[in-house]
């Protein structure tokens, strides 16, 4: 379990590095994230299923200027940790778990937006402090405020990470024996769900005089494709 957990905030820091601060080649959005964290544990099509469920409730809420929306990255990474090392703990496998991750998650995810707003107030000041070193000439002292702003954000997605797994470790196994009978009624339901809903945010964010429409056709689409499967 503590080799699974350092190999998970591996992945937590260099995903969450790539969502605002260093790279943004994308690996940070959900669909990529979740899997490549399941994917060092051995287990990549649980993350690839966490990802799929995730990735377009945050589509429409980018960390872009001063949006700071919740660390979708960190609750999908944390969420695929969880469900690898609780499924061999508890020796649950199936949806049910993978949901019950999420649903505990979720939530613990709004803690990332708080670290992510400090890491970038930290930083606005250390903005000020490398203007001041560079009308001084002292080239070395910039460099230094400028690893320090990387490293505040490196610390902010540890400790998204951290407290969602924190959170799920002492949570999930006491909710398990009393949900997991209710979550195998639903979970095929509830899988279904999360893209719809994300389908619906999405539309809710954009302009198009249509939206109910393609709501609708969204909807019967993804109703005709279970019914094909």
């Amino acid at each position: 379990m503590v080799l699974s957990l350092f190999l998970g905030s591996l992945v937590s820091l260099i995903c969450g590095l790539d969502r605002v601060a260093i790279l943004q080649i994308m690996i940070s959005r959900p669909i990529v994230a979740a899997p490549l964290a399941a994917l060092v544990l051995g287990e990549p099509l649980i993350g690839l299923q966490i990802g799929v469920m995730v990735e377009l409730l945050w589509l429409a809420r980018l960390p872009v200027g001063a949006a700071v929306p919740p660390d979708d990255t960190q609750v999908s990474i944390a969420a695929s940790v969880l469900a690898v090392i609780l499924g061999q703990t508890l020796n649950a496998s199936g949806g049910e778990l993978l949901l019950l991750c999420l649903f505990v998650a979720i939530p613990l995810g709004k803690f990332g937006q708080y670290f992510d707003q400090y890491a970038r107030q930290y930083n606005v000041r250390l903005v000020k402090r490398v203007d001041s070193a560079l009308k001084k000439e002292s080239f070395l002292a910039a460099e230094g405020y400028h690893l320090r702003g990387l490293i505040s954000f490196s610390l902010s997605s540890l400790a998204s990470y951290s407290i969602i797994i924190l959170g799920g470790l002492s949570i999930i196994p006491v909710l398990w024996p009393y949900v997991q009978q209710s979550l195998s009624y639903s979970s095929t339901w509830m899988q279904l769900a999360f893209p719809l809903v994300g389908i619906v945010v999405i539309l809710g964010t954009i302009n198009v005089s249509r939206a109910i429409t393609l709501f609708c056709a969204s909807f019967c689409m993804a109703f005709l494709l279970m019914w094909l499967v």
